[in-house]
């Protein structure tokens, strides 16, 4: 996997800012991996599409939005 990680085509939401840090996405091999933009030697998060899919639901459905607003 790591190779895979080295050698993935990342990218972030085109809702990011040009020069503003974010997280990055990329499909690897059936997975899905996320980084922070500001380290891209650093760690990589791993989800199987099922786990992202039901991640980025829960953001679009404000399952993570702080609740004072």
């Amino acid at each position: 996997m790591k190779d895979e990680v080295a050698k993935a085509n990342w990218f972030k939401s085109s809702y990011s800012q040009a020069g503003q840090e974010c997280v990055e996405v990329a499909f690897l091999d059936g997975m899905v991996g996320v980084r922070d933009s500001k380290d891209a030697n650093g760690p990589v998060l791993v989800f199987t599409p099922r786990d992202w899919d039901v991640f980025t639901g829960g953001v679009s459905g404000g399952a993570f939005d702080h609740p004072n607003g």
